[in-house]
């Protein structure tokens, strides 16, 4: 099988994910000195830090202002890890700039897309300006995908936004893991066609500053949920009203269809994991409340993680505190023995010192 499982020796790790940082409407949280302090303290005390995808925000049409933006961000990460640490990047949707001419090269010379192929920091300049930025740190490139421990997969997640399109389970029903893989990573790099992260593209670039404005509240909805219908509400209600219900409706998505999603890839890509870390879908996760046989979501398949993300989305926040589950700052740490869990790292800090 195509993704088989690693037998590499396990270090600390810290997974984080969906920084977008040099985002337009700055709700990148890591431009915050406050936030980034914690983030560095955090890597501090592990051997390995992975960028798990939508590391710079290059969607919204502005990919050299964000890297610009990004820029003092990315050299404190840098530092922190240093050349005495390990330091993995695998590109998400977001920021598929980075690789989208390594993965053109393969598909032009026909050479099948390995699940964790690592990809030299020089095949694109947008990727080498951001391995330019890490320096001191030595940045490892995989993509889609990398094995963090004996069993443990992480990718970003943005296959599951071709499995959405498909039927969705029962509410209730648990179908198995697919036994054969009957999928290559060229069919979910090909996608099912245009994603709504392509019409904000298009538009937001081009309309006045307030339309745009809520086509990326929207957007930023969108890959909260994983899905392109929910967030069309956020135009016409104001964040303080919308943002209860938008939360509970997205996180219902979430557990019903984003999660059962991310499973389906794997398995239809032939994945042969205990565990799987993700992002993309913006729901840290499992949280203390959380109901954990929702993260096993196909008869035996992986137990799934999510990152969360760094971003501070008002459309879902407004009014909320910390412990919300789409609060900024979430993360998966794994431990030396290969064990995964997910953690919040901003807990401690009010709405104040994470809006612009």
């Amino acid at each position: 099988m195509c993704g088989s499982r690693s037998a590499a020796v396990t270090v600390s790790t810290l997974v984080i994910s969906d920084l977008h940082l040099g985002s337009r409407l700055q709700r990148d949280v890591l431009r915050r000195p406050a936030v980034l302090e914690i983030l560095l303290a955090q890597i501090e005390r592990v051997d390995r830090l992975v960028l798990l995808g939508d590391v710079v925000e290059m969607l919204e049409g502005r990919p050299r202002q964000a890297m610009e933006e990004a820029q003092p961000v990315l050299e404190a990460i840098g530092n922190a890890v240093g050349r005495d640490r390990e330091l993995l990047v695998v590109p998400g949707n977001h920021d598929h700039r980075l690789v989208r001419r390594w993965v053109r090269d393969q598909a032009r010379h026909e050479r099948p897309l390995e699940l964790t192929a690592e990809i030299p920091g020089s095949s694109s300049p947008a990727l080498s300006a951001l391995v330019r930025a890490l320096r001191p740190a030595r940045p490892q490139v995989h993509y889609p995908a990398v094995w963090l421990a004996d069993g443990v997969l992480a990718h970003h997640g943005h296959y599951v936004d071709r499995e959405l399109m498909a039927p969705r389970p029962e509410p209730g029903s648990r179908p198995p893991y697919p036994q054969e893989a009957d999928q290559r990573v060229e069919d979910y790099e090909r996608g099912p066609g245009a994603s709504f992260a392509a019409v904000q593209l298009a538009l937001g670039s081009t309309l006045p500053r307030g339309v745009s404005a809520a086509i990326d509240r929207a957007a930023a909805a969108a890959r909260t949920a994983g899905m392109a219908a929910a967030p069309a509400l956020d135009a016409a209600l104001p964040a303080p009203i919308l943002a209860p219900f938008s939360a509970g409706l997205l996180g219902q998505q979430f557990r019903r269809a984003g999660l059962p999603a991310m499973a389906t890839a794997a398995g239809r890509l032939g994945v042969d994991a205990r565990t799987i870390v993700f992002g993309h879908l913006h729901r840290a996760g499992p949280l203390p409340d959380d109901d954990r046989a929702e993260w096993t979501p196909l008869a035996g398949g992986p137990r799934l993680l999510n990152t969360g993300c760094w971003v501070y989305e008002p459309m879902l926040l407004a009014g909320a505190k910390p412990g919300h589950p789409y609060w900024p700052g979430g993360a998966v740490r794994i431990d030396a023995r290969g064990r995964a869990r997910t953690v919040t790292l901003l807990d401690d800090l009010e709405p104040a010192q994470l809006l612009p």
